[in-house]
């Protein structure tokens, strides 16, 4: 089984993968030698560690060069947050993750909006791209921003329904896996699971549940996205701190 086909045969609907997502090269060994199955970058992640903002910043050549770096320290199957797609066009979006594909990416996550905007893309439009994307091979979880903002006392049974229609497109254009990130609603999350024809992605966060919690609601993949990043960067901080202010309480 080739590490595509291997990836997405992690994504088990009740047993959910968790990527405990990595930057670079030395973290991506860090978690790997930790007992991680697959290795996973957060984009916000990145683009912070190289001094870039999130939002399709970090040049693609520099997303890549991350991604060659990643696949040098580690056999294990890996994928990468390449945002929209890094392409105005459905074209350009084959075209660079053709290259991510080329290099051995194992998968790829993109978003159904572009870099900056709050609005999502028309259904048709987003599957489209997504179509692109797919149609080199690699395994796409394909992203929505439904409830980007939202808060659960906003969500109602309409916001569901958007979700599998998208969830339906999408799988229909050829990705693998649906990631709905931002929510934290169990019985929402649980309708999602139970009617999604794609194996559904969620991100951890404080309070969103554990990974037996999750996996009992019919989750896939726990994604941990720019936490780890965020967290090592304030232990890094903490420690200097120490250092320079030694006498601080």
């Amino acid at each position: 089984m080739d590490k595509i086909a291997a990836f997405t045969a992690l994504h088990v609907p009740g047993d959910p993968l968790v990527l405990y997502n990595i930057w670079d090269a030395g973290s991506a060994r860090a978690v790997a030698e930790a007992g991680a199955k697959a290795i996973a970058t957060g984009s916000y992640g990145v683009a912070e560690a190289n001094g870039f903002k999130d939002g399709e910043t970090l040049p693609l050549d520099m997303v890549l060069e991350n991604l060659r770096r990643i696949l040098s320290v580690t056999d294990l199957p890996v994928t990468i947050d390449m945002e929209a797609g890094y392409g105005d066009t459905p074209a350009e979006v084959a075209a660079s993750v053709g290259r991510a594909f080329e290099l051995g990416a194992a998968g790829i996550n993109m978003e159904d909006r572009m870099p900056g905007e709050s609005e999502l893309l028309p259904v048709a439009q987003a599957a489209e791209r997504y179509a692109a994307a797919a149609g080199t091979g690699i395994h796409v979880n394909a992203r929505t921003d439904v409830y980007l903002g939202r808060r659960p006392e906003d969500y109602t049974p309409a916001l569901v329904d958007d979700v599998l229609a998208r969830a339906t497109a999408y799988a229909e254009a050829g990705a693998k896996s649906l990631f709905v990130p931002f929510l934290g609603d169990h019985p929402t999350v649980r309708a999602i699971c139970e009617s999604s024809p794609l194996p559904v992605n969620i991100l951890w966060a404080p309070g969103r549940g554990t990974t037996a919690e999750l996996a009992a609601l019919g989750v896939a993949r726990i994604s941990y996205g720019h936490g780890p990043w965020a967290a090592a960067m304030d232990w890094l901080k903490t420690q200097a701190e120490a250092v320079y202010h030694p006498h601080r309480s």
